[in-house]
This record gives structure tokens, sequence and C-alpha cells, in this order.
């Protein structure tokens, strides 16, 4: 029978839904109940395409016996990490405290107060490998909570005062060039030269840092930023962490080689990674890898409107590792099927092995199933020749039969909820790729999902945080929805020209200011933003975006979002409130460079801007096309670009501008001096440099 979670909103706790376990969604009653029968809570929090949370689920969840010890001692209660990142954020600052590393599954156990005691990650059933077993772990819990509650409630007490004091931010520091140019020395030291990416295995994509060091070379001219960002790139698009068949990147690389992915797929990681593939695009040009970039960029974009995009218009959160339980089985290759499949498609098996690097002993076995043996993980061993035209055409070819068998496979789970957070990212990635690949279809589809978005997530005139066809949207935004579709929109705004979606961006910056930013007692901003609005659910501690992780820190949203207002609208209080959050965060970032990706690209738009561009003309004018074309050639990390008719006035960077002898124009401007409009590309490219 179904417990209480088969009416959840978020597909993950539904997934739960038929466990013998006697769930409880995070709410006042279950606390309540845990009082009134004084037990500890047991808080499990994971997210849908999170594997090891799979492998709990069927190791614990689903048997009898582990759900008869929850149930009889604890009141267990399940969180979406994804649907609430507040409560994810709270309690699992208090694991790294308690264990020194964290992750999902995350477990924790708490007082009815909600104060954690104990906790940790994943624990297999019985007690293997040096890991204690989940029974063993709720059978010590229990007697402790009995036998010793005074020393559990000491010590929770302390933890909570932990928590409260990692809260804090220390003191400003100068915000300067010397600041980026330390952060970029201190990234690149940590490149690894020989296979891309930064650190040891497992290697996660670093898509911020990534668009850090363009930036950064796009000032400076610094080429170890350049290399260490585009050998990164190179990498990851050869390595099995791309999907060969269908676009689109894995969450990480288990290995240092990005042979062999952790093998969901994240909307968030794919909207961060096609921004910064667009932008190495941009960069080169047709230079180097730059014609690469832009294919894995078309590639990656194709993905997110063909597999990710809801009819609606809203984007899907997320796809599992796992399908028919075995991890990787949708994405991985035969030897044998593979050949089938390319002599099907008219193409020599033994040429397109060697490129994806196809062998009869395989590169993966799922380390959970190795019964079943050694399969591929698609990939290019040896780079491809991106001007071979007769050779892309065999290749897609291949690529188009290869997904066509793999269609009629049992897909992964699919995590159909809509976060507006992630769709923000989406919004912009696609907005921008659109207007530098002169792909349209891109443009629209941001544009649609801003519609959806305004017209699902909007109730009352607060936006919420998530969406399902099932349930509607639901929960409160917390500041990563407000920054990230403020950024998304302003994005959009230049590319679709609607002035609508700028002063949606500008409202919901005022919003951030408004419930989410922190002040002193006489009202001053300090530079920093909680997580959560001040009329929000009152947690152990109220969080504060306090680094750039798997996703930007709200905080650093808010630096790019505040310095491009600041430009549209000559409003200097904007660039104030950015300058004052880069103030607030550069001492960390100098000490963890790649932990502040989006807080150091906005280091670079402060430090490379103001430059403001207007482009007067009708939207489908060639001559005003010709214009946006030179502007949209390379990336400009410190411009903003607005576009309008004659007499438009937002955003009010158009204000009091016109035709210039009844022809399109553009007026190029730096810290509000401008220089006279031009209308031709040639004179706009030579003042834009």
């Amino acid at each position: 029978m179904p417990n209480r979670l088969a009416t959840a909103s978020s597909p993950y706790l539904r997934q739960h839904a038929d466990n013998p376990v006697d769930w409880e969604e995070w709410s006042p009653e279950a606390f309540a109940r845990a009082k009134a029968e004084d037990k500890p809570v047991f808080l499990s929090v994971g997210y849908s395409s999170c594997h090891w949370c799979h492998v709990m689920a069927h190791e614990s969840f689903e048997d009898e016996t582990v759900a008869r010890q929850l149930n009889d001692r604890f009141v267990a209660v399940k969180v979406d990490r994804e649907e609430r990142p507040d409560i994810d954020s709270v309690y699992m600052t208090a694991v790294q405290a308690m264990t020194g590393h964290g992750g999902w599954p995350m477990s924790v156990f708490l007082t009815p107060d909600g104060v954690p005691f104990y906790g940790g990650t994943y624990w297999p059933r019985d007690t293997r490998g040096g890991m204690p077993g989940f029974v063993d772990v709720l059978r010590a819990v229990d007697t402790a909570w009995r036998d010793q509650r005074d020393d559990l409630l000491a010590s929770g007490s302390r933890l909570a005062a932990h928590l409260r004091a990692v809260n804090e931010l220390g003191g400003a520091g100068a915000v300067g060039p010397d600041v980026a140019a330390r952060a970029a020395a201190a990234t690149v030291s940590q490149w690894d030269r020989e296979l891309g990416g930064f650190g040891a295995a497992p290697k996660f994509p670093q898509a911020m840092t990534i668009d850090f060091l363009l930036a950064h070379f796009v000032r400076t001219g610094e080429r170890s930023a350049l290399a260490a960002a585009t050998s990164s790139l190179a990498a990851m698009s050869r390595g099995g962490i791309y999907d060969h068949v269908a676009g689109g990147f894995a969450r990480y690389s288990v290995d240092a080689v990005w042979l062999v992915p952790h093998f969901e797929k994240m909307l968030y990681d794919n909207a961060l990674l096609l921004r910064a593939y667009t932008h190495a695009a941009q960069v080169l040009g047709d230079d180097g890898d730059g014609p690469r970039f832009r294919r894995v960029a078309t590639e990656t974009a194709e993905y997110l409107l063909r597999e990710m995009r809801s009819p609606a218009g809203g984007f899907w959160s997320a796809t599992d590792a796992d399908s028919e339980g075995v991890e990787g089985k949708f994405f991985t290759w035969s030897a044998a099927e593979f050949d089938e499949v390319v002599t099907h498609a008219g193409e020599d098996p033994a040429t397109f092995r060697r490129f994806y690097g196809v062998t009869p002993e395989g590169n993966f076995v799922d380390p959970h199933h190795p019964e079943l043996g050694s399969s591929t993980i698609l990939h290019e061993p040896a780079a491809r020749d991106e001007a071979d035209a007769a050779f892309a055409q065999r290749l897609d070819r291949v690529r188009a039969a290869l997904y066509e068998r793999r269609e009629q496979r049992v897909h992964p789970g699919l995590d159909d909820k809509v976060l507006t957070s992630w769709n923000g990212l989406a919004i912009g990635a696609l907005a921008e790729a659109g207007a530098a690949l002169d792909e349209p279809r891109y443009v629209a589809a941001a544009r649609d999902c801003a519609t959806f978005l305004r017209d699902t997530t909007v109730v009352d005139g607060r936006l919420l945080h998530t969406y399902t066809e099932r349930s509607g949207a639901s929960v409160p935004a917390f500041l990563e929805d407000v920054a990230y579709l403020a950024q998304g929109l302003l994005v959009l705004a230049e590319a679709d020209r609607d002035p609508a979606w700028f002063a949606w961006a500008r409202a919901l910056a005022a919003d951030a200011d408004a419930r989410f930013a922190e002040t002193t007692d006489d009202g001053s901003f300090t530079g920093a933003y909680f997580s959560t609005a001040d009329d929000a659910e009152t947690l152990l501690t109220r969080p504060k975006d306090l680094w750039d992780n798997a996703t930007p820190a709200g905080s650093s949203v808010m630096v790019d979002v505040h310095l491009r207002l600041a430009a549209l609208t000559g409003d200097g209080a904007h660039a104030e409130r950015a300058e004052r959050t880069l103030a607030r965060f550069v001492p960390r970032a100098e000490q963890a460079p790649t932990g502040y990706g989006e807080l150091l690209r906005g280091l670079e738009r402060h430090l490379a801007g103001p430059q403001e561009v207007a482009i007067l003309g009708a939207r489908d004018d060639a001559a005003t096309a010709a214009l946006l074309g030179v502007y949209r050639r390379r990336w400009r990390p410190g411009s903003v670009l607005a576009v309008g008719a004659p007499g438009s006035d937002v955003p009010p960077l158009l204000a009091g501008r016109d035709l210039v002898d009844g022809r399109p124009a553009a007026y190029v401007c730096r810290n509000f001096a401008c220089d006279r409009p031009v209308t031709t590309p040639e004179e706009l490219a030579a003042l834009l440099g």
C-alpha cells in the first residue's frame, strides 16, 4: 500500500511511495509527531537521478526489517534536495562538520526540534568494507537516544552553534585586477595539462571556472588561462562524459581521463556547459578548436531542445544514470551491436570502431553487476578533423542510426519537475547560443521557456521555485530562482529585443535586494545574500549562498545582474551593490578560486566594463542584422547590448537615440561616455576593437 509520498509533488519523493517505510514529507506535522512520540527524526535527502540514492533505497528502504526499525523507533522524513535546497544546505553543512565530507544520499538524525546530532551519507544495509551497516546505525542511534540523550542534546547544541558561525563571512577585500590575476594563476596551477580539467579524479566539468578563464584571457591576453580552459573543453568533448550519440554531458567523470562518466544528465550542467562552449567558440572563431566548440555547443543545444524540453516550453530537471537497474545500460554498446548498426547505416564498422574506441573487450563494467560483462562507452581516442565535410556527413549517418537503435532501449528515469532556477540558466544559455551561433530556434526556445515560467511559476505576484504538471507550482522562490532568472532574462532581452524581459529582470533584482539581501542594523547592504527570503520558513539557521558549487551561488549571479543593470540603466546604485558583493567574497575567491568561478566571472565583467552598445533599427532590417553580427562575432564579457526601434526607451540605454540619416545606427559607450554613432559594420568593428 503506498505511503504518504504517493501524493508528493516531487518525482523523487514519489519514487519512494511504495517503500514499507512510513515516510513523512518535511512539515511541522512531522516534527510535532516526533515530539509527541518522543522519537528522533531520521532525515533522508536525495534527488531523482542520484545513483547511490537508488542503491540505498533498494538495499534499505525497500527492506521490511529496516522499515520496521525506522517506523518503530524514528519519524522518517524524506526531502528532495532540488525541491528544498534550503533544507539540504543547512543539514549538509552539519554532515560535513560531523564527518569531514558530504554527498547524497544524505542521512541525518535530528531531535524533534530539528537539531542534528548524528549523520552521514550512504550506508549499506549491513556492515561491509569498513562501512557501518544502516541496521547497526539505527540500533546504535536508538540506544543512544534512550540511554545517552543528554550527551546527544549537548552535542547537537554545539553543532547548531557551529552552523551559525560558519554562515558568517569574514571582512571585505580590495577589488582589482591583481585579484583576478592571482585567482587565474592559482586556477591554472591546478590544471591537468596532460588530460584537461582541474585536480584529480573524480573530475567535474567546472564550467564556471572555465568561463572565468576565458573572460580573463579576453581582457588580459593571458595565454595560460586560455590553454587551461580550451584544453579542458576539448578533453571533455572527446571523452565519455560527452554523449556522442545525442549530445549533452553527464554529471562528472569517475576517472581522470574523462572516459567513464556518472551517467546522469542534469539540466544545470548542460546549460552551464552550453554557455562555456559558446563563449569558447566565440573567443577562438575559426582557429584551433573553435569549430569543435561550435559543433559541441550546437549538439548540446539540440539535446536540450529534443530531450529535456517539456511540450509546454519549460525544461525538465534530469535523467538517471540507471535503466533496468543497471548503470549506463542505456548509453553503452557491445562491439557486435555497434557493428550491426553501422553496417545497417551503410558505413564501414572498422572505421567507426576506431573513431569511437569500440573494442570487443569494452571499457566499462557496472560495478554492481559485473556478471553482465563489459561494454563500450563511446569516445574519441583521437580528435576529428572538423573541416572534413565528407567525413562529417558519414558520421552524421552513423550517429542517426545509433540514436535510432538506442531509442528502442528502456530509457533512464526522467525527473520531470521544472525548477525555476535551472530554467533561468537554460534561458540564458540558449539565448546566448542562438545569438552567437545564428540559430533563431534556440532564442525562440529561450523565449518560450521564459513565457512558460511567467505563466506558471508566478502566483499572486510571487515567484515560486518548482512546477510539475501533476501538482502545479509550489515552494516559495529561493535566491537562486530570482538571480538565475534575472540573469537569463537580461541575456534573452539582448537576443530577443523584447523589453518585457528587461523589465521583469529589473523587478526580480529589486526583489532580491528587498527580501534576500543581508543588511546591518542601520539598513546598509553587507554584500551578502541569504538563500531564503525574509518571510520564508524558519530553519535551524538561515543559509547563505557562500560559494559556487555545482550551480552558481545566487550572490555571484547577482554581481553579474547588477553590473548589467548598471550599464543598461545608468544607475550607479547597481554597480555599488555589485562591488560590495565582490569585496565581501574576493578574499575567499583568492583562497579557493575553483569554488568561485561565477563570482570571478563577475569580477572580470567589472574589470572589463562597462561597455554599453545600443543598436537602433527595425527588427527584420538587413543593415541592423549586419551590425548585430559584428557585435556577436566575439564574446564581450564586459559589455551589454540594447537593441530597439527608434523611440525605444526600455532599457534606458536606448533612450534619446535615433537612426542616422535614416539608417540603422550603433552607439558605443564606455563608462557612459559615447563615441559618435556609426552605421556600417566596419565602423562598428573598429569601435569595438
